[in-house]
Protein backbone atom coordinates (compact mmCIF):
# COMPACT_ATOMS: atom_id res chain seq x y z
CA UNK A 1 0.00 0.00 0.00
CA UNK A 2 1.17 3.52 -0.77
CA UNK A 3 1.72 5.23 2.57
CA UNK A 4 1.13 8.70 1.10
CA UNK A 5 -2.39 7.67 0.08
CA UNK A 6 -3.05 6.25 3.54
CA UNK A 7 -1.77 9.37 5.32
CA UNK A 8 -3.38 11.92 2.97
CA UNK A 9 -5.37 13.37 5.88
CA UNK A 10 -2.29 13.46 8.15
CA UNK A 11 0.21 15.27 5.96
CA UNK A 12 0.70 17.99 8.56
CA UNK A 13 1.82 15.36 11.09
CA UNK A 14 4.14 13.77 8.52
CA UNK A 15 5.78 17.10 7.74
CA UNK A 16 6.00 18.15 11.39
CA UNK A 17 7.73 14.91 12.38
CA UNK A 18 10.15 15.29 9.46
CA UNK A 19 11.02 18.84 10.46
CA UNK A 20 11.87 17.71 14.01
CA UNK A 21 14.00 14.89 12.64
CA UNK A 22 15.86 17.24 10.30
CA UNK A 23 16.66 19.51 13.22
CA UNK A 24 18.08 16.50 15.07
CA UNK A 25 20.24 15.63 12.05
CA UNK A 26 21.60 19.16 11.76
CA UNK A 27 22.56 19.28 15.45
CA UNK A 28 23.94 15.74 15.57
CA UNK A 29 26.57 15.39 12.87
CA UNK A 30 28.69 12.93 14.89
CA UNK A 31 28.00 10.16 17.38
CA UNK A 32 29.03 12.49 20.22
CA UNK A 33 26.71 15.31 19.20
CA UNK A 34 23.89 12.85 18.43
CA UNK A 35 24.26 11.41 21.92
CA UNK A 36 24.15 14.92 23.39
CA UNK A 37 20.96 15.73 21.45
CA UNK A 38 19.26 12.53 22.60
CA UNK A 39 20.10 13.22 26.24
CA UNK A 40 18.80 16.78 25.86
CA UNK A 41 15.52 15.43 24.45
CA UNK A 42 15.26 12.89 27.27
CA UNK A 43 15.86 15.45 30.02
CA UNK A 44 13.11 17.64 28.59
CA UNK A 45 10.75 14.68 29.03
CA UNK A 46 11.73 14.12 32.66
CA UNK A 47 14.38 11.41 32.28
CA UNK A 48 17.06 11.23 34.96
CA UNK A 49 20.55 9.77 34.77
CA UNK A 50 21.37 6.28 35.95
CA UNK A 51 23.58 7.83 38.64
CA UNK A 52 20.60 9.80 39.97
CA UNK A 53 18.48 6.64 39.99
CA UNK A 54 21.17 4.78 41.93
CA UNK A 55 21.33 7.58 44.50
CA UNK A 56 17.55 7.39 44.86
CA UNK A 57 17.98 3.69 45.63
CA UNK A 58 15.03 2.15 43.81
CA UNK A 59 12.93 2.23 40.66
CA UNK A 60 9.22 1.86 40.06
CA UNK A 61 6.79 1.70 37.15
CA UNK A 62 6.89 4.86 35.06
CA UNK A 63 10.42 5.89 36.04
CA UNK A 64 12.42 7.38 33.17
CA UNK A 65 16.16 6.76 33.15
CA UNK A 66 19.02 7.36 30.72
CA UNK A 67 22.56 5.98 30.71
CA UNK A 68 25.44 7.38 28.65
CA UNK A 69 28.40 5.36 27.43
CA UNK A 70 31.48 7.59 27.07
CA UNK A 71 29.50 10.32 25.28
CA UNK A 72 29.13 8.12 22.17
CA UNK A 73 26.20 5.83 23.02
CA UNK A 74 23.08 6.14 25.12
CA UNK A 75 20.22 4.00 26.39
CA UNK A 76 16.82 5.31 27.53
CA UNK A 77 14.58 3.20 29.81
CA UNK A 78 10.89 3.61 30.59
CA UNK A 79 10.30 1.24 33.51
CA UNK A 80 7.27 -0.97 32.98
CA UNK A 81 4.74 -2.65 35.21
CA UNK A 82 6.37 -6.08 35.02
CA UNK A 83 9.76 -6.93 36.50
CA UNK A 84 12.67 -6.47 34.10
CA UNK A 85 13.45 -10.21 34.26
CA UNK A 86 10.19 -10.85 32.40
CA UNK A 87 11.74 -9.15 29.38
CA UNK A 88 12.10 -5.74 27.79
CA UNK A 89 10.90 -4.22 24.55
CA UNK A 90 14.01 -2.82 22.89
CA UNK A 91 14.49 -0.67 19.81
CA UNK A 92 18.21 -0.69 19.05
CA UNK A 93 19.93 1.44 16.44
CA UNK A 94 23.30 3.10 15.94
CA UNK A 95 24.39 6.73 15.74
CA UNK A 96 27.79 6.35 14.08
CA UNK A 97 27.95 7.14 10.35
CA UNK A 98 30.52 6.55 7.57
CA UNK A 99 32.95 9.45 7.53
CA UNK A 100 36.61 10.49 7.42
CA UNK A 101 38.68 10.52 10.61
CA UNK A 102 41.86 12.56 10.97
CA UNK A 103 45.01 10.49 11.44
CA UNK A 104 47.03 11.03 14.67
CA UNK A 105 49.62 13.08 12.75
CA UNK A 106 47.41 14.70 10.13
CA UNK A 107 48.78 18.10 9.17
CA UNK A 108 51.32 18.65 6.40
CA UNK A 109 52.25 21.08 3.64
CA UNK A 110 52.96 20.33 -0.01
CA UNK A 111 53.47 22.84 -2.86
CA UNK A 112 52.15 25.81 -0.85
CA UNK A 113 48.99 23.93 0.16
CA UNK A 114 48.06 22.74 3.63
CA UNK A 115 46.37 19.35 4.07
CA UNK A 116 45.02 17.03 6.75
CA UNK A 117 45.45 13.30 6.28
CA UNK A 118 42.46 11.06 6.95
CA UNK A 119 41.48 7.43 7.44
CA UNK A 120 37.99 6.61 6.22
CA UNK A 121 35.54 5.06 8.68
CA UNK A 122 32.97 2.53 7.48
CA UNK A 123 32.00 1.52 3.98
CA UNK A 124 32.25 4.43 1.54
CA UNK A 125 32.75 5.00 -2.16
CA UNK A 126 35.86 7.13 -1.89
CA UNK A 127 35.33 9.11 -5.09
CA UNK A 128 32.06 10.52 -3.68
CA UNK A 129 33.99 12.49 -1.06
CA UNK A 130 35.95 14.65 -3.50
CA UNK A 131 35.01 18.24 -4.41
CA UNK A 132 32.16 18.60 -1.91
CA UNK A 133 32.16 21.10 0.99
CA UNK A 134 33.29 19.44 4.22
CA UNK A 135 33.14 20.42 7.88
CA UNK A 136 35.30 19.39 10.81
CA UNK A 137 33.87 18.18 14.14
CA UNK A 138 35.35 16.57 17.21
CA UNK A 139 37.07 16.87 20.54
CA UNK A 140 40.67 17.60 21.51
CA UNK A 141 42.16 16.83 24.90
CA UNK A 142 44.94 19.35 25.43
CA UNK A 143 48.20 18.50 27.18
CA UNK A 144 46.89 20.03 30.43
CA UNK A 145 43.77 17.83 30.30
CA UNK A 146 41.41 20.51 29.04
CA UNK A 147 38.69 19.18 26.74
CA UNK A 148 37.92 21.35 23.72
CA UNK A 149 35.00 20.87 21.31
CA UNK A 150 35.63 21.66 17.65
CA UNK A 151 33.07 22.53 14.98
CA UNK A 152 34.16 24.35 11.83
CA UNK A 153 32.16 24.57 8.62
CA UNK A 154 28.52 24.50 9.77
CA UNK A 155 27.90 28.18 10.46
CA UNK A 156 27.28 30.35 7.40
CA UNK A 157 30.27 32.50 8.34
CA UNK A 158 32.61 29.50 8.76
CA UNK A 159 35.10 28.35 6.15
CA UNK A 160 34.62 24.89 4.69
CA UNK A 161 37.13 22.33 3.45
CA UNK A 162 37.37 19.91 0.53
CA UNK A 163 39.23 17.03 -1.09
CA UNK A 164 40.43 17.88 -4.58
CA UNK A 165 40.04 15.80 -7.74
CA UNK A 166 41.87 15.74 -11.06
CA UNK A 167 40.55 17.88 -13.89
CA UNK A 168 39.09 15.89 -16.85
CA UNK A 169 41.70 17.39 -19.20
CA UNK A 170 44.48 15.52 -17.36
CA UNK A 171 42.53 12.48 -16.16
CA UNK A 172 43.30 10.12 -19.06
CA UNK A 173 45.01 7.54 -16.83
CA UNK A 174 42.59 8.00 -13.93
CA UNK A 175 39.57 7.41 -16.18
CA UNK A 176 40.88 4.00 -17.22
CA UNK A 177 40.85 2.75 -13.62
CA UNK A 178 37.94 1.10 -11.85
CA UNK A 179 35.76 3.31 -9.65
CA UNK A 180 37.34 1.84 -6.53
CA UNK A 181 40.85 2.59 -7.83
CA UNK A 182 40.20 6.08 -9.22
CA UNK A 183 40.49 7.64 -5.76
CA UNK A 184 42.44 5.68 -3.15
CA UNK A 185 42.28 6.05 0.62
CA UNK A 186 45.66 7.72 1.01
CA UNK A 187 44.57 10.45 -1.42
CA UNK A 188 41.61 11.51 0.76
CA UNK A 189 43.61 14.46 2.04
CA UNK A 190 41.56 17.47 3.11
CA UNK A 191 42.63 20.85 1.73
CA UNK A 192 42.73 23.35 4.62
CA UNK A 193 45.00 26.28 3.72
CA UNK A 194 47.20 28.24 1.31
CA UNK A 195 48.35 31.38 3.17
CA UNK A 196 51.87 31.32 4.68
CA UNK A 197 52.86 32.49 8.14
CA UNK A 198 54.85 35.56 7.19
CA UNK A 199 58.48 35.62 8.25
CA UNK A 200 58.89 31.84 8.46
CA UNK A 201 61.49 30.00 6.36
CA UNK A 202 59.84 26.58 5.86
CA UNK A 203 56.45 24.87 6.25
CA UNK A 204 54.96 28.34 6.25
CA UNK A 205 51.39 27.29 5.36
CA UNK A 206 51.37 24.48 7.91
CA UNK A 207 52.63 26.82 10.60
CA UNK A 208 49.93 29.36 9.78
CA UNK A 209 47.22 26.72 10.11
CA UNK A 210 48.64 25.65 13.47
CA UNK A 211 48.74 29.30 14.56
CA UNK A 212 45.04 29.69 13.74
CA UNK A 213 44.15 26.51 15.65
CA UNK A 214 46.22 27.63 18.62
CA UNK A 215 44.56 31.04 18.72
CA UNK A 216 41.04 29.59 18.52
CA UNK A 217 41.36 26.33 20.46
CA UNK A 218 44.69 26.68 22.33
CA UNK A 219 45.87 23.45 20.69
CA UNK A 220 49.30 22.54 19.32
CA UNK A 221 50.38 20.02 16.69
CA UNK A 222 51.02 17.43 19.42
CA UNK A 223 47.42 17.73 20.63
CA UNK A 224 46.20 15.96 17.48
CA UNK A 225 47.53 12.81 19.18
CA UNK A 226 44.81 13.06 21.83
CA UNK A 227 41.97 14.14 19.56
CA UNK A 228 38.98 12.56 17.87
CA UNK A 229 38.27 14.74 14.85
CA UNK A 230 35.85 13.76 12.09
CA UNK A 231 35.37 15.19 8.62
CA UNK A 232 31.77 15.15 7.39
CA UNK A 233 29.74 16.88 4.68
CA UNK A 234 29.02 20.51 5.54
CA UNK A 235 25.56 22.00 5.57
CA UNK A 236 22.04 21.27 6.73
CA UNK A 237 19.55 18.62 5.69
CA UNK A 238 17.22 19.75 2.91
CA UNK A 239 13.75 19.00 1.56
CA UNK A 240 14.06 17.04 -1.68
CA UNK A 241 11.69 17.20 -4.62
CA UNK A 242 9.16 19.71 -5.97
CA UNK A 243 6.68 18.22 -3.51
CA UNK A 244 9.13 18.28 -0.57
CA UNK A 245 8.32 14.61 -0.04
CA UNK A 246 11.88 13.46 0.74
CA UNK A 247 14.89 14.50 2.80
CA UNK A 248 18.41 14.81 1.40
CA UNK A 249 21.01 14.68 4.16
CA UNK A 250 24.17 13.22 5.55
CA UNK A 251 23.67 10.56 8.22
CA UNK A 252 20.27 8.95 7.61
CA UNK A 253 21.97 5.57 8.15
CA UNK A 254 21.25 5.09 10.97
CA UNK A 255 20.17 8.22 12.77
CA UNK A 256 16.81 8.08 11.02
CA UNK A 257 16.00 4.87 12.93
CA UNK A 258 17.68 5.86 16.19
CA UNK A 259 15.73 9.13 16.29
CA UNK A 260 12.45 7.32 15.63
CA UNK A 261 13.15 4.89 18.47
CA UNK A 262 13.98 7.72 20.86
CA UNK A 263 10.98 9.81 19.80
CA UNK A 264 8.62 6.82 20.12
CA UNK A 265 9.84 6.12 23.65
CA UNK A 266 9.70 9.76 24.75
CA UNK A 267 6.11 9.92 23.51
CA UNK A 268 5.16 6.88 25.62
CA UNK A 269 4.09 7.30 29.25
CA UNK A 270 3.01 3.96 30.71
CA UNK A 271 3.98 0.50 29.47
CA UNK A 272 3.50 -3.10 30.58
CA UNK A 273 7.11 -4.10 29.91
CA UNK A 274 10.19 -1.95 30.43
CA UNK A 275 10.82 -0.23 27.10
CA UNK A 276 14.25 0.77 25.83
CA UNK A 277 15.64 3.03 23.11
CA UNK A 278 19.24 1.94 22.61
CA UNK A 279 21.59 4.02 20.44
CA UNK A 280 25.08 2.58 20.06
CA UNK A 281 28.35 3.42 18.33
CA UNK A 282 30.76 1.52 16.06
CA UNK A 283 28.15 -0.44 14.05
CA UNK A 284 29.70 0.69 10.77
CA UNK A 285 33.01 -0.96 11.72
CA UNK A 286 31.78 -4.18 13.31
CA UNK A 287 30.23 -3.05 16.63
CA UNK A 288 33.50 -3.62 18.52
CA UNK A 289 35.14 -1.40 21.14
CA UNK A 290 33.80 -0.15 24.44
CA UNK A 291 31.04 1.91 22.82
CA UNK A 292 29.88 -0.72 20.31
CA UNK A 293 27.11 -3.28 20.76
CA UNK A 294 29.65 -6.01 21.56
CA UNK A 295 30.62 -4.13 24.73
CA UNK A 296 29.03 -4.92 28.12
CA UNK A 297 27.52 -1.43 28.44
CA UNK A 298 23.90 -2.40 27.90
CA UNK A 299 24.16 -5.57 29.95
CA UNK A 300 25.77 -3.63 32.81
CA UNK A 301 23.08 -0.96 32.82
CA UNK A 302 20.31 -3.57 32.87
CA UNK A 303 22.11 -5.19 35.83
CA UNK A 304 22.05 -1.88 37.69
CA UNK A 305 18.32 -1.48 37.06
CA UNK A 306 17.55 -5.02 38.23
CA UNK A 307 19.53 -4.26 41.39
CA UNK A 308 17.37 -1.17 41.93
CA UNK A 309 14.30 -3.41 41.75
CA UNK A 310 15.77 -5.38 44.67
CA UNK A 311 17.25 -8.84 45.19
CA UNK A 312 19.66 -8.81 42.22
CA UNK A 313 21.02 -12.07 40.88
CA UNK A 314 22.69 -12.99 37.60
CA UNK A 315 19.84 -15.33 36.71
CA UNK A 316 17.45 -12.36 36.61
CA UNK A 317 19.78 -10.61 34.17
CA UNK A 318 19.92 -13.68 31.93
CA UNK A 319 16.15 -13.99 32.01
CA UNK A 320 15.73 -10.29 31.20
CA UNK A 321 17.90 -10.55 28.12
CA UNK A 322 16.48 -13.85 26.90
CA UNK A 323 12.86 -12.77 27.40
CA UNK A 324 13.29 -9.50 25.53
CA UNK A 325 11.83 -8.60 22.17
CA UNK A 326 13.86 -6.37 19.88
CA UNK A 327 13.44 -4.31 16.77
CA UNK A 328 16.95 -3.91 15.38
CA UNK A 329 16.41 -0.43 13.98
CA UNK A 330 18.48 -0.08 10.85
CA UNK A 331 17.90 1.05 7.28
CA UNK A 332 17.52 -1.00 4.12
CA UNK A 333 18.30 -0.36 0.47
CA UNK A 334 15.47 1.47 -1.25
CA UNK A 335 14.73 0.22 -4.75
CA UNK A 336 16.38 2.53 -7.27
CA UNK A 337 15.09 2.07 -10.86
CA UNK A 338 18.29 3.66 -12.17
CA UNK A 339 20.20 0.64 -10.85
CA UNK A 340 17.54 -2.04 -11.12
CA UNK A 341 20.05 -4.78 -11.99
CA UNK A 342 21.24 -4.84 -8.37
CA UNK A 343 17.79 -5.61 -6.95
CA UNK A 344 15.33 -8.49 -6.98
CA UNK A 345 12.18 -6.46 -7.48
CA UNK A 346 9.67 -8.85 -5.92
CA UNK A 347 11.55 -8.62 -2.60
CA UNK A 348 12.73 -5.02 -2.70
CA UNK A 349 11.98 -2.05 -0.47
CA UNK A 350 9.99 0.69 -2.19
CA UNK A 351 10.11 4.35 -1.26
CA UNK A 352 6.76 5.63 -0.01
CA UNK A 353 5.41 2.23 1.02
CA UNK A 354 6.14 2.50 4.73
CA UNK A 355 8.41 0.98 7.35
CA UNK A 356 10.34 -2.18 6.41
CA UNK A 357 10.56 -5.54 8.18
CA UNK A 358 13.67 -7.45 7.13
CA UNK A 359 13.60 -11.06 8.28
CA UNK A 360 17.30 -11.57 7.59
CA UNK A 361 20.31 -9.59 6.38
CA UNK A 362 23.77 -11.06 5.89
CA UNK A 363 25.41 -11.73 2.55
CA UNK A 364 25.68 -14.61 0.09
CA UNK A 365 23.85 -17.45 1.79
CA UNK A 366 22.67 -15.34 4.76
CA UNK A 367 26.21 -15.28 6.18
CA UNK A 368 26.34 -13.34 9.44
CA UNK A 369 22.58 -12.84 9.65
CA UNK A 370 20.11 -13.10 12.51
CA UNK A 371 17.10 -14.52 10.56
CA UNK A 372 14.10 -13.76 12.76
CA UNK A 373 11.76 -16.54 13.86
CA UNK A 374 8.46 -16.80 12.00
CA UNK A 375 6.57 -16.52 15.30
CA UNK A 376 8.14 -13.14 16.11
CA UNK A 377 7.65 -11.93 12.55
CA UNK A 378 3.94 -12.74 12.92
CA UNK A 379 3.75 -10.91 16.26
CA UNK A 380 5.27 -7.72 14.85
CA UNK A 381 2.95 -7.93 11.83
CA UNK A 382 -0.05 -8.04 14.12
CA UNK A 383 1.23 -5.15 16.24
CA UNK A 384 1.77 -2.99 13.16
CA UNK A 385 -1.63 -3.87 11.75
CA UNK A 386 -3.31 -3.09 15.07
CA UNK A 387 -1.44 0.24 15.20
CA UNK A 388 -2.52 1.08 11.62
CA UNK A 389 1.07 1.21 10.47
CA UNK A 390 1.85 0.91 6.77
CA UNK A 391 4.64 -1.62 6.44
CA UNK A 392 6.40 -3.76 3.85
CA UNK A 393 9.04 -6.45 3.74
CA UNK A 394 12.28 -6.38 1.81
CA UNK A 395 15.83 -7.56 1.31
CA UNK A 396 19.02 -5.64 0.71
CA UNK A 397 19.38 -6.68 -2.92
CA UNK A 398 20.06 -9.68 -5.13
CA UNK A 399 21.34 -12.78 -3.36
CA UNK A 400 24.81 -12.79 -4.93
CA UNK A 401 25.14 -9.01 -5.30
CA UNK A 402 26.47 -8.28 -1.81
CA UNK A 403 24.79 -7.71 1.52
CA UNK A 404 25.19 -6.18 4.94
CA UNK A 405 24.54 -6.59 8.63
CA UNK A 406 23.16 -4.87 11.73
CA UNK A 407 23.36 -5.25 15.51
CA UNK A 408 20.49 -7.80 15.40
CA UNK A 409 22.60 -10.92 15.85
CA UNK A 410 24.36 -9.51 18.94
CA UNK A 411 21.15 -9.15 20.94
CA UNK A 412 19.85 -12.41 19.50
CA UNK A 413 22.87 -14.15 21.02
CA UNK A 414 21.27 -13.59 24.44
CA UNK A 415 18.21 -15.52 23.27
CA UNK A 416 16.08 -12.45 22.58
CA UNK A 417 13.60 -12.37 19.71
CA UNK A 418 14.99 -9.92 17.15
CA UNK A 419 13.98 -8.65 13.74
CA UNK A 420 15.44 -5.85 11.62
CA UNK A 421 13.11 -2.92 11.07
CA UNK A 422 13.75 0.45 9.40
CA UNK A 423 13.18 2.42 6.21
CA UNK A 424 14.44 2.33 2.66
CA UNK A 425 17.30 4.67 1.78
CA UNK A 426 18.57 5.76 -1.62
CA UNK A 427 22.31 6.41 -2.08
CA UNK A 428 23.08 4.69 1.22
CA UNK A 429 26.57 5.38 2.68
CA UNK A 430 27.08 8.34 0.37
CA UNK A 431 27.70 11.86 1.68
CA UNK A 432 24.05 12.71 0.97
CA UNK A 433 21.41 10.00 1.42
CA UNK A 434 17.67 10.10 0.63
CA UNK A 435 14.64 9.00 2.67
CA UNK A 436 10.90 9.46 2.16
CA UNK A 437 9.15 11.57 4.78
CA UNK A 438 6.11 9.30 4.92
CA UNK A 439 8.29 6.23 5.44
CA UNK A 440 10.02 7.73 8.45
CA UNK A 441 6.66 8.76 9.90
CA UNK A 442 5.35 5.20 9.52
CA UNK A 443 8.51 3.96 11.23
CA UNK A 444 7.84 6.25 14.17
CA UNK A 445 4.26 4.96 14.35
CA UNK A 446 5.52 1.38 14.13
CA UNK A 447 8.06 1.85 16.92
CA UNK A 448 5.49 3.51 19.17
CA UNK A 449 3.04 0.67 18.50
CA UNK A 450 5.74 -1.87 19.36
CA UNK A 451 6.31 -0.21 22.73
CA UNK A 452 2.65 0.20 23.60
CA UNK A 453 0.70 -2.70 22.08
CA UNK A 454 0.88 -6.09 23.79
CA UNK A 455 -0.70 -9.16 22.23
Amino acid sequence: MNAWEFEKNNLEKVMSYSKEYMNFLDNGKTERTSCKEIVKMAKEKGYISLCEAIKKGNIKKGDKIYAINKEKAVALFLIGEKEIQEGMKIIGGHIDVPRLDLKPNPIYEESNLGFLKTHYYGGIKKYQWTTIPLSIHGVVILNDGTKVDICIGEDETDPVFCITDLLPHLAKDQMTKTMSEGVIGEKLNVLVGNMPLFGEEKDKVEKNILKILNEKYNMTNEDFLSAEIEVVPAGKSRDLGFDRSMILSYGHDDRVCSYAGVKALLDSESTLFTCVALCVDKEEVGSNGNTGMHSKFFENVVSELIALEGNYCELKLKRAMANSKVLSADVSAGYDPNYSDAYEKRNSVFMGEGVVLTKYTGSRGKSGCNDANAEFMAEVRRIFDKGEVIWQTGELGKVDQGGGGTIAYILANYGAEVIDCGVGVLSMHSPYEVVSKVDIYEMYKGFKSFFNINL
